[in-house]
């Protein structure tokens, strides 16, 4: 199974923290996930993740709406 993932932050800096000097946290975000998910599904997964800088995104209602975010 193929698992295709965003992660989204909202600035150029956060970007960074989460990829890491050399990729090194986002593969520990990966593997550390990709171990939880495989038990859960009864099979092994690829998980690609991509980190996003959206700017404000948490701060716009709209855009939370199309993200998935439930108000009501």
């Amino acid at each position: 199974m193929r698992i295709e993932a965003r992660i989204l932050v909202e600035r150029d800096s956060q970007k960074g923290m989460v990829v890491g000097k050399g990729g090194a946290k986002i593969k520990e975000i990966g593997t550390r996930a990709r171990q939880q998910i495989e038990p859960f599904l009864g099979q092994k997964v690829f998980l690609g993740l991509k980190v996003e800088v959206l700017k404000n995104w948490t701060r716009d209602r709209q855009r939370l709406k199309l993200l998935g975010y439930d108000f009501e």
